[in-house]
């Protein structure tokens, strides 16, 4: 089959079973969150579980640093489980992994995933040792492994050794190009080792997780070419508000559109006092407007102009889009189809129709000196016109109705 440029095949890579939660092969591309509690403190985490679980994160890593935090996690895992929250867990292990997961078998037992840096597990002969032993252990538990390598953790020996042959070229590359060579081979040669001690293909997950966006790229698309073991996508530390949603996006969104990745994370810093679920927003929004997969109506917005000098049509779209948001879990559970439901909130005269006709459903305000009234168009049909202070609790009503008027009801039989 010949595909046109602006779309290319996913990578086909080995499916991942994650306590249910398929990674790679033919599944969508799944979104991944982390807590930044104490994982000690079971009633904070499972808490902050349940809050990026309710947002969308099909899978969610927590710390496991010390003894305390290992105790906790099949505590965390009961709470969540008496809430019917099914959300599989990933520990992450830096330093003592081999100890905590031998020592705790509860611990071991309750987490979906183990989340392991080869290059922080040790050095030397005890890096292999202790590697094994996590390796064994997840053999023994019937556990998925993702092997994360990035700046700090790559394989220093083989650092050192691609770097000596490279000064002995004629020609030497780039020392930038041989670090991001020997990040590929860390991840590699681990995952190479994890099968021959006797971790399956299918229980393993491979991330090399970069900084910098044009590194990111170029380190996953050489993964891809030389191996089909499942991607997990991240630009590391992000950053913190636009910075971060800007960098994550410009990198995932080549990568995606070259049909690399088959889980994504977005590793934003949080603003003080703002919701650790953005990062689970974000990242669905990154998979939605990619045409990958769909969570929740998108509101279409113009970005206003001197035609629009009130702010009224930038805060109705605000209001809307958090209504789909909020009433998005309800919808999806009783309707089919809801979440590719497309919204258009315009500003004035110029573009408001004609948006608002392309969209399923769709309000075209008032604009500076414009009639007050605002006709709101379902499937490029104008049903009705909003007037008056009730606009935004109006459209919703139109929204719901819509809604249960459009799409069928989950419990139909699909065979009509």
């Amino acid at each position: 089959m010949n595909f046109p440029d602006c779309y290319k095949p996913r990578h086909q890579t080995c499916a991942v079973n994650v306590a249910g939660v398929v990674v790679g092969g033919e599944a969508p591309v799944v979104v991944q969150s982390m807590t930044n509690t104490d994982t000690a403190d079971i009633a904070a985490t499972t808490q902050q579980i349940l809050q990026l679980a309710n947002a969308g994160s099909e899978l969610v890593r927590l710390t496991v640093n010390d003894a305390n935090a290992a105790a906790a996690v099949a505590y965390i895992r009961e709470e969540l489980d008496k809430k019917h929250c099914q959300v599989p867990l990933i520990g992450d292990f830096h330093f003592n992994g081999h100890k905590l997961l031998t020592d705790y078998p509860d611990c071991a037992q309750a987490l979906a995933k183990y989340r392991i840096n080869p290059g922080n597990v040790g050095k030397g002969k005890k890096r292999d040792e202790q590697f094994a032993i996590m390796i064994e252990l997840a053999c023994k538990y019937n556990k998925a492994v993702r092997i994360g390598v990035n700046w700090g953790s790559m394989d220093q020996a083989l650092l050192a050794e691609l770097m000596d042959e490279n000064a002995a070229l004629d020609k030497p590359h780039d020392a930038h190009d041989i670090m991001l060579e020997t990040v590929i081979r860390s991840a590699l040669d681990s995952a190479k080792q994890a099968e021959e001690i006797g971790l399956e293909k299918n229980k393993i997950i491979l991330s090399c997780k970069m900084s910098v966006v044009q590194d990111l790229v170029t380190v996953y698309r050489s993964l891809a070419q030389r191996s089909d073991f499942a991607l997990h996508l991240g630009l590391t530390e992000a950053g913190i508000g636009s910075k971060g949603i800007v960098a994550s996006t410009a990198a995932l969104s080549m990568l995606l559109h070259d049909g690399i990745g088959d889980t994504i994370r977005i590793s934003l810093t949080p603003e003080p006092g703002a919701p650790r679920e953005k990062e689970v927003i974000v990242a669905q929004e990154i998979l939605q407007t990619m045409g990958l997969r769909s969570f929740v109506p998108l509101v279409t917005a113009c970005p206003g102009c001197g035609r629009t000098t009130s702010t009224y049509f930038q805060e109705l779209a605000s209001h809307v889009q958090n209504f789909l948001r909020t009433e998005m879990p309800v919808w999806k559970e009783k309707y089919q189809g809801v979440e590719d439901m497309s919204v258009a909130v315009m500003g004035c005269v110029v573009n408001g129709p004609g948006e608002s006709k392309h969209a399923n459903i769709g309000i075209s305000l008032p604009g500076t000196g414009e009639r007050p009234v605002a006709p709101v168009y379902e499937d490029g049909v104008k049903t009705v016109t909003l007037k008056g202070d009730y606009i935004a609790a109006e459209f919703e009503a139109v929204i719901s109705a819509y809604i249960e008027r459009t799409y069928k009801p989950r419990s139909m039989n699909n065979e009509f």
